[in-house]
C-alpha cells in the first residue's frame, strides 16, 4: 500500500471529500434533503424554544445526529445496490437495519423536542 498524504494536505483533501460525500446525499438522497429541511427549520427554532444552552444542546444533538445517521444509512444502501441488483437476504437485513436506525433518530427527535415543548408550554 503506498502512503498517503500527511498533515495540512491529508486535512484538506479529506475536507474535500466531506463535501463531496454532503453534495452526494443532497443530490441523491431525498431523505437526506427532507431531514435536513426538518433540522434547518427546527435548528432555527430550537434559538427560540430553548431557555438555556443546556436545552440548546438537547435539541440540536438529536438533529446532528439524524443527519449523520442518515449519511451512514445512504452508504449501507450504496454499498448493498453497488454489490448487486439480485435480492439477497443479507443485503435486505443491512438496508433494514439502517433503516431502522433512522427511524430510532426520528424517535429521538420527537422525544426530546417533545419533552421540551411540553416542559416549556404546559408544565
Amino acid at each position: 500500500m503506498k502512503p498517503g498524504k500527511t498533515g495540512l494536505r491529508r486535512l484538506v483533501n479529506a475536507t474535500g471529500y466531506s463535501w463531496q460525500g454532503l453534495r452526494a446525499s443532497w443530490q441523491h438522497e431525498a431523505a437526506f434533503r427532507q431531514e435536513l429541511l426538518l433540522a434547518v427549520v427546527l435548528g432555527a427554532t430550537s434559538f427560540w424554544l430553548a431557555q438555556s444552552v443546556l436545552q440548546w444542546l438537547a435539541l440540536i444533538t438529536p438533529l446532528l445526529l439524524l443527519l449523520i445517521v442518515e449519511l451512514l444509512n445512504s452508504a449501507i444502501e450504496a454499498v448493498v445496490d453497488r454489490i448487486g441488483d439480485e435480492h439477497h437476504e443479507l443485503a435486505g437485513r443491512a438496508k433494514d437495519m439502517g433503516s431502522a436506525a433512522v427511524l430510532l433518530c426520528l424517535l429521538l427527535v420527537t422525544l426530546v423536542w417533545g419533552t421540551l415543548c411540553y416542559e416549556r408550554f404546559f408544565a
